[in-house]
C-alpha cells in the first residue's frame, strides 16, 4: 500500500507542532517520534483553524 500525500502543507504542520509544544520532539526524530495523542491534537486544532476561517469568510 502507498503512502498517502499529505493535506497540510509541511510548514503548517510546523506551525501546529510549535503551537503544541512538540515541535523538538519533530526536529529531533521526525514526524514519526510524535505521539498519537500529539498527531490527534494537531488534527483538532487544524479543523478548529479551518472552521474559524470559513466563519470569518461567510
Amino acid at each position: 500500500m502507498g503512502r498517502r500525500r499529505g493535506v497540510m502543507s509541511e510548514g503548517f504542520k510546523e506551525e501546529l507542532a510549535k503551537e503544541l509544544g512538540f515541535y523538538n520532539v519533530v526536529q529531533k526524530e521526525g514526524w514519526g517520534g510524535i505521539t498519537a495523542s500529539n498527531a490527534g491534537n494537531m488534527v483538532k486544532r487544524a479543523v478548529e483553524i479551518a472552521q474559524r476561517n470559513l466563519q470569518n469568510n461567510r
